[in-house]
């Protein structure tokens, strides 16, 4: 019985569901009674047993009409289905089975049409009760003109129909009474409650609104004041303990809830309560609050009311309820707003949380607003500081660009009024120079241009380590002479011999850095190179390269900006020693590319140290070859003052299985001459202590009759010594620092009597007889320098001023041309367009014919737009002439083409096996 009363009120008297679900309800629970009065009353009069068993099959269909209802919400139509059913068909019904105008119809009439009001309303309540009233006058109108269609009653039919009617009509009216009073009595609690809730509603508004306008007025300066006070006027409002904002971080890939912000009432500043510095994992803490929290869902109740878990950490805290409601800012959860009772159980309103949405919202808003403040300054700050250091800089430039042109001009004009060779000639060494610089100062500005605009690439290729550093070494050994400095140059030997990498751009770094080091180092001050093996895994090398000097070294605040674009460490310096001031930031990025980082470490007056790491794959080694010479027959000498340069040399020699005994000086040479016999090479350097080198090797010649094979080790000039050296009795001349393959391919050479097999014959002159080449460029000097250059190799050249020319000369005679030198900026017709042109023409030279852009557009992107219109390589400007050399051995070889002379050989054009080239070499930077 209990849980039918609970079904009754839950389903009837109470708001858990909408209205006119209860009324409908409340129907069929007056249907049920009305039905089991009926029952009770049929058996008393000694009814028929058929007549009572469909009263209770009226009960059954009763409570099925009620299910269905409640279950699949139906409360409309099942309203309408049963005023229908009850007051159209089953009560006329039983107004002729049940005595007519002689029984208690009447009152059942009168109930029926106050359940159509009750239950109905709009057009289904006016169409019903018509209906209703209709066949209420039918049934009277029957039962008055033909009596005998009416059963009548007895009179104790009538006696317990009377009872019955009493019965029915009481319970009816007393039901609908008390659900009467129940809705008036629970509305009149929600608006009594809705009252409160308005009124708090409007209290926590206007503390809203006054946090609002506290916070949207505060200055950065003030700002954290304003916040908590902010957070104190909702936390007032709310009447509760303590109010935190926490933001979320993600470290180590976890995400973490850090807090940011706390406001501690009197009755939250306990020593429970938490810390500012604290910080939490959602995983480690509480799991699901990351994945609720994300979907916009918060907490809110009593903590005695949440999971274990939240119950487990919130009582650590001394928290009783608790309101937690996550923050979205632009779509993203950042982070969630907590505010804490630490006195009271109880649940916020959906108004109050609602509202405290906006509020918490505000608090996140206005964070990100004084940080956005805060970064706007600092940007400003910056982009006005980087405006000072580009003006600066373009200061600078300007005196780099200047200097290097007036060298130019000068010199020029000195040559030119000039009378003799020599003087002419040392005109133009001057403008070589000077060119090379200013070349190098453009190269920086277009790496800085392509780094700027996200266009800076690497083209790795197999390279071999050592060879790059002797390019390296080639290029600032001229100021190392200048300065007499001690050069020198360690490779470890566990480097693999080939890497695969950006040689070009490595080279860049590592001569900016040695350029630099040089620079800065007063005369003969020192400059090492050290290059080693950090650590190999599975093919890919670590590599350190670090330059230790003795120069004048950089102080704390120099060093911080450093290897910034636009920034240098002192302009006063710059303008003593030169430089762009781009190196470092240029090399910065290269090393970064390449997988590693740069670092300096330095001290004013003392010197300083580059050092920078990189990732390269290991290539394939080419071992160089010995000409059969067994190096393990051979005695060799190694006559050095520098104890780390004999210690080196030692190094050297057992990696290649060559026996060398060393010495410090002359004295000590001729001593182990003396004790061991002759060497059958001795390395001896330019500059020793006591007993010159020079004398030593004549010794060397006079005691061993010439039999020893003296090589001359010295950073010199050898153009300085070389009549010195050839009288003393010198054989060769290996110039420091020491590589490796010099000492190897000076064995080879003085031992084994040649070079090294996988060499060229590097002075073999380049012939190209009989071939001819179409250059199309608009510039007549730049027709001029190609003309000029390509003179000793005997090719043919054809011109033409722009691409309409050049098309019109190759569409006359194809067959002619082995290859085209193609401008690409030029008037009436450029390059793209005359190449698109070419190929389209409809022979098959037309296809095949080599086409070589010859172009100061050097960009990655202006390489691929020439490959794109048809071009098959890129040669850069201003015209490296040993590069244009090399494009032509690729695509002509280097003897004379056979078909000209004989017409059944193969078509000149034929380029099988090459391609093009990965593009421009923008050459190492000067220095910075």
């Amino acid at each position: 019985m209990e849980k039918l009363a609970g079904i009754i009120k839950r389903c009837v008297f109470s708001d858990e569901y909408p209205l006119n679900a209860r009324i409908l309800n409340l129907l069929y629970l007056v249907g049920v009674i009305v039905a089991i009065i009926a029952v009770v009353s049929r058996v008393i009069m000694g009814a028929e047993v058929l007549l009572i068993v469909c009263v209770l099959g009226i009960i059954i269909s009763i409570i099925v009409m009620a299910y269905i209802c409640n279950r699949f919400n139906l409360y409309d139509q099942m309203a309408i289905a049963t005023c229908i059913i009850v007051c159209n068909i089953l009560l006329p019904t039983m107004f002729f089975a049940a005595a007519g105008i002689d029984g208690s119809m009447s009152a059942y009439f009168t109930l029926t049409i106050f359940i159509i009001f009750l239950v109905l309303h709009g057009r289904a309540l006016y169409i019903v009760l018509a209906t209703h009233i209709c066949i209420i006058l039918l049934c009277y109108y029957i039962n008055y003109n033909y009596p005998d269609l009416v059963i009548k009653f007895n009179m104790n039919e009538k006696y317990m129909d009377g009872i019955q009617t009493i019965f029915i009509a009481g319970f009816c009216i007393g039901l609908i009474t008390k659900f009467q009073y129940t809705v008036y009595r629970v509305e009149r609690d929600k608006v009594f409650k809705y009252s409160q809730e308005v009124v708090n509603q409007d209290k926590l508004l206007h503390a809203i609104n006054e946090a609002s306008a506290i916070l949207l007025t505060s200055s950065e300066e003030d700002f954290v004041s304003s916040m908590s006070r902010g957070m104190e006027i909702m936390g007032l409002c709310m009447n509760v303990d303590r109010v935190y904002i926490w933001r979320n971080e993600l470290r180590d890939g976890v995400l973490h809830y850090v807090q940011v912000f706390s406001w501690l009432g009197a009755g939250g500043a306990s020593v429970n309560s938490v810390l500012k510095e604290t910080g939490f994992s959602y995983l480690h803490s509480i799991p699901a609050w990351e994945e609720r929290f994300s979907r916009g869902e918060g907490v809110n109740g009593p903590v005695r009311a949440l999971s274990a878990e939240e119950c487990q950490l919130l009582a650590r805290y001394d928290v009783k309820s608790i309101l937690v409601l996550p923050v979205f800012l632009q779509e993203n959860f950042w982070g969630f707003v907590s505010f804490d009772d630490c006195s009271r159980e109880r649940y916020f309103s959906a108004g109050e949380e609602s509202m405290l949405r906006s509020g918490s919202l505000l608090l996140a808003n206005a964070m990100m607003r004084n940080e956005r403040l805060h970064g706007l300054a600092l940007a400003r700050e910056a982009a006005l500081s980087s405006a000072r250091a580009k003006g600066y800089f373009l200061a600078n430039m300007s005196h780099e660009m200047r200097t290097p042109m007036n060298a130019i001009t000068g010199m020029t004009a000195i040559a030119k009024a000039a009378s003799d060779i020599e003087k002419k000639n040392y005109c133009l060494n001057k403008i070589e120079d000077a060119s090379l610089h200013l070349l190098g100062v453009i190269n920086d500005i277009l790496d800085m241009s392509k780094i700027e605009a996200n266009k800076f690439e690497l083209s790795p290729v197999n390279f071999e380590f050592e060879d790059m550093l002797r390019r390296v070494v080639n290029v600032v050994n001229f100021r190392v002479d200048e300065k007499k400095q001690d050069f020198q140059v360690r490779i470890d030997k566990n480097i693999p011999a080939v890497l695969l990498g950006d040689d070009q751009r490595l080279a860049q770094v590592i001569t900016n850095l040695l350029s630099n080091a040089i620079k800065f180092t007063p005369e003969r001050g020192s400059v090492h190179l050290a290059a080693r093996l950090l650590r190999q895994e599975d093919g890919l090398c670590v590599i350190q390269v670090e330059i230790r000097d003795t120069g004048i070294g950089i102080s704390l605040e120099q060093q911080a900006r450093l290897f910034t674009s636009f920034e240098q460490a002192d302009s006063g310096t710059t303008r003593r020693f030169g430089g762009t001031g781009l190196g470092l930031a240029i090399s910065k990025r290269i090393v970064e590319m390449m997988g590693g980082s740069i670092w300096i470490e330095s001290e004013l007056g003392k010197g300083s140290v580059f050092a920078f790491t990189i990732q390269a794959r290991q290539g394939e080694a080419r071992l160089r070859k010995r000409a059969g010479l067994d190096l393990s027959k051979v005695r060799a000498l190694a006559v050095d003052d520098a104890p780390e340069i004999r210690e080196y040399f030692r190094e050297i020699t057992q990696r290649i299985g060559l026996n060398c005994d060393t010495a410090a000086g002359g004295e000590e040479a001729l001593s182990l001459l003396e004790a061991k016999g002759a060497y059958d090479i001795c390395f001896v350097d330019y500059k020793l202590p006591g007993m010159s080198g020079m004398e030593l090797v004549r010794r060397l010649k006079q005691d061993n009759r010439g039999k020893t094979v003296a090589v001359m080790i010295s950073g010199a000039d050898w153009s300085s010594i070389e009549a010195e050296a050839k009288e003393a009795g010198v054989d060769k001349f290996i110039a420091k620092p020491l590589f490796p393959s010099s000492i190897v391919d000076c064995l080879n050479e003085t031992l084994a009597g040649g070079a090294p097999d996988d060499t060229e014959a590097a002075a073999e002159t380049d012939c190209f007889a009989g071939r001819c080449a179409l250059l199309a460029e608009d510039v007549e000097i730049n027709r001029e320098i190609v003309l000029t250059l390509l003179e000793p190799t005997k090719l043919a050249v054809d011109c033409a001023e722009n691409g309409a020319e050049a098309l019109r000369l190759f569409s006359a005679a194809p067959e002619r041309y082995d290859i085209i030198l193609m401008d690409v900026q030029m008037p009436e017709m450029d390059g793209y367009e005359a190449t698109r042109r070419i190929r389209a023409l409809d022979t098959p030279r037309a296809r095949s014919v080599p086409i070589i852009a010859m172009t100061a557009n050097v960009f990655r992107e202006d390489v691929e737009k020439c490959l794109a219109a048809g071009m098959d390589d890129h040669v850069g400007k201003p015209l490296a002439f040993e590069e244009a050399l090399a494009k032509l051995r690729v695509y002509l070889g280097r003897g004379p083409d056979p078909s000209k002379t004989d017409p059944g050989k193969a078509d000149p054009g034929d380029k099988s096996g090459a391609g093009p080239s990965d593009g421009p070499d923008d050459g190492p930077d000067d220095g910075g």
